[in-house]
């Protein structure tokens, strides 16, 4: 005897419905696709920050020569050229240059150390010299010195090394910026349109955003290249050896607000001091504070004006956290990150209010 049949039409108890299988059929594809997105987009990420860092600033000159100009892409073009010209020339001649002194002076380091010269030049100092004989009987100072050079050593021709892909990077870069001042206007809409924000908080995201952007360009890099500029200048009007790699130095401790140029020039002016060149150091030390130490205070206002000003803790974390994460490109992406976070939050805080 046959069992009950299922009347025509009559809905199927072991059936899955259609339409939510379908929905999680596509929430799998999508989530799949994005992962494999992320996978292609990862290595160019840092191109895609300093494109991005590059055009907010430059933008206003773009705009300058289209309406001179009257097309788009010419006008990006010349754009993408000047910013070029602008920016990597002077850094493939800083860039060359700071590999040969850096190898300069790892070397003149490592011949004074084991030379034993950088101890005679502290033997007039009885109670330091007294103090380095004791740690140097517990301690090999000068060879743990010597060491931590010798493993330094190689890090600059890695450094040297990945300067192609740096090189390719840097195409990239400038490719993607033709892109983002052509077609400015559509990819903010397509970007606006994908925020589950109204307009105008999403307004207030980008305009975070951008503020941001231009404070870390202009108020921090730009502040950083100046003191790295001018602790660099002291160095060689002291005839102090490596002026441009130290600037460097003084340039890239600048970016970290904890720090600052005084880590590489207080230690020089020690050095100076008790190799009995006191006049170099009382100028040295006088540079370092008056004009390096306080020129953050001077040019932040008139490059940034009132668009942002954020806790120096918070500048830390977002900046040496941004380093760690993303690399370089962190300086750019860290504190991107953490202005989006915040304008997150107070758009959620208004609508729970």
């Amino acid at each position: 005897m046959d069992g009950p049949t299922r009347e025509h039409g009559a809905p199927d108890s072991n059936r899955v419905p259609r339409e939510p299988a379908l929905v999680a059929v596509l929430a799998v594809a999508t989530g799949l696709a994005l992962y494999l997105c992320n996978l292609l987009v990862a290595p160019f990420l840092p191109a895609l920050a300093w494109a991005v860092a590059l055009a907010i600033p430059t933008h206003p000159v773009y705009d300058w020569l289209r309406e001179r100009i009257g097309h788009k892409n010419l006008a990006a073009g010349l754009t993408v050229f000047a910013v070029a010209v602008v920016v990597v020339v002077p850094f493939v001649f800083l860039f060359q240059e700071f590999v040969r002194q850096a190898a300069n002076a790892l070397s003149a380091a490592q011949a004074a150390i084991t030379s034993g010269e950088w101890l005679k030049a502290l033997e007039p100092h009885r109670r330091l010299m007294s103090f380095l004989r004791w740690a140097e009987s517990r301690w090999d100072v000068g060879g743990a010195i010597e060491q931590a050079i010798t493993n330094l050593t190689p890090q600059v021709a890695t450094v040297v090394a990945g300067s192609f892909w740096a090189a390719a990077q840097f195409l990239i870069t400038f490719f993607l910026l033709f892109y983002f001042y052509r077609d400015r206007r559509p990819l903010v809409n397509r970007v606006r349109g994908l925020i589950p924000l109204s307009r105008d908080e999403a307004d207030e995201v980008f305009s975070r955003v951008n503020d941001t952007i231009f404070a870390t360009i202009y108020g921090t890099l730009a502040v950083a290249a100046v003191q790295g500029a001018l602790g660099g200048l002291m160095f060689w009007w002291l005839k102090l050896p490596g002026p441009l790699f130290w600037g460097t130095v003084m340039g890239l401790l600048g970016i970290v607000p904890v720090l600052g140029a005084f880590v590489v020039w207080i230690p020089a002016a020690i050095y100076l001091a008790l190799s009995g060149f006191w006049i170099k150091a009382l100028v040295l030390t006088a540079w370092g504070t008056l004009v390096v130490g306080t020129i953050d205070n001077i040019l932040f206002p008139v490059f940034v004006g009132g668009r942002i000003r954020v806790h120096t803790a918070a500048v830390f974390i977002a900046v040496v956290g941004g380093i760690i994460v993303f690399g370089a490109s962190g300086v750019i992406l860290g504190p991107v990150v953490m202005a989006v976070t915040f304008a997150l939050i107070d758009i959620w805080r208004r609508r729970m209010d």
